[in-house]
C-alpha cells in the first residue's frame, strides 16, 4: 500500500499519468518526423523545480548561494526562478523584453531581492528585433523567429550573451535557462563560438515548429556534445533539455 498524504499520492499519480501521455504523444511525433527520441547521456543527481508545465531539471550538486543564474524568457511564469532562490539562495537574473511580460513582472508586487529582472532579451546580435505575437492571443510568448503576424510585431531590445555578461560583471554562468521561442539555436552557436563558460544549460528546443524542424535540434545537440556538454535530462515531451558541461 502507498503511504503518505492522500492528496500528494493523488498528485503523484496524476503526474505519472501526464508523463505517460506526453511520452506517447512524443513517440507519435517522432514517427511523423516532428520530434526526436533523445535520451540522457550521463547520470547525475537531479531535481525538478517549478510548477507543473513550467518545471526545469537541474543538478543540485553543482549549485550554491554563489551560483550565477540567467533565466531568459520569463513570460508570466517565475516559479522555477523562485524555487531556485528558495532552495539555494542564488541570485537569478531574469530577462524578457516583451511589454506584456514586463507589465506582469511589475504587477507581482514583492518579489525576493535575489530576483533581478532585466527588460531586454538575448540573441546572437546586439540591437533591436521585431517580436511577433503568438497565434493564440491567450498566450504570452512572442517570437523573433516566427512571422505569423508581422503586422502586430513589436520592436524590443536584445543583446548577445557576451554583452550581457559584460554589463553584469560576470565571467561565467552556472545555470543558463532559455525558453526563447526558437531563437535558442543562434544563441547556442554564439555561446560556443565565444567560449562562454556555462556549467548547466537548460533549453527548450522548438523543433515542433515547421519553420525550424528536428534537424536544427539534432545539430545543436551535436555541437554541444562536441564542446563537452552532456544531456542529463530530457522532458517527457522531448522539448526541454538539461546539459552539464563535462570538459
Amino acid at each position: 500500500m502507498l503511504a503518505g498524504d492522500p492528496s500528494e499520492i493523488s498528485s503523484r499519480k496524476m503526474r505519472t499519468l501526464h508523463g505517460s501521455l506526453q511520452r506517447i504523444r512524443r513517440l507519435l511525433d517522432v514517427l511523423r518526423g516532428r520530434n526526436i527520441w533523445q535520451g540522457n547521456q550521463i547520470s547525475c543527481e537531479r531535481i525538478d523545480l517549478g510548477k507543473e508545465n513550467a518545471r526545469w531539471c537541474v543538478c543540485p550538486t553543482r549549485l550554491s548561494h554563489q551560483s550565477i543564474v540567467y533565466s531568459f524568457g520569463v513570460g508570466e511564469e517565475i516559479s522555477f526562478d523562485l524555487a531556485l532562490i528558495r532552495q539555494f539562495g542564488v541570485c537569478v537574473h531574469a530577462f524578457d523584453p516583451t511589454p506584456r511580460s514586463i507589465q506582469w513582472v511589475r504587477a507581482q508586487g514583492v518579489v525576493p531581492p535575489e530576483f533581478v529582472f532585466h527588460e531586454y532579451g538575448v540573441a546572437d546580435f546586439d540591437g533591436t528585433c521585431q517580436f511577433a505575437p503568438p497565434e493564440n492571443p491567450g498566450h504570452v510568448s512572442h517570437s523573433m523567429i516566427r512571422k505569423n503576424d508581422s503586422r502586430h510585431a513589436i520592436p524590443a531590445p536584445v543583446h548577445r550573451l557576451t554583452t550581457i555578461m559584460e554589463r553584469l560583471g560576470h565571467d561565467h554562468i552556472d545555470v543558463l535557462k532559455m525558453d526563447i521561442e526558437g531563437a535558442e539555436y543562434g544563441v547556442i552557436t554564439d555561446l560556443l563560438s565565444c567560449n562562454i563558460r556555462v556549467d548547466q544549460l537548460l533549453v527548450e528546443f522548438h523543433h515542433r515548429w515547421a519553420e525550424i524542424g528536428v534537424n536544427k535540434t539534432k545539430q545543436a545537440v551535436r555541437e554541444l556534445n562536441e564542446r563537452g556538454y552532456r544531456i542529463f535530462n530530457v522532458s517527457h515531451n522531448g522539448e526541454e533539455y538539461s546539459f552539464l558541461k563535462m570538459a
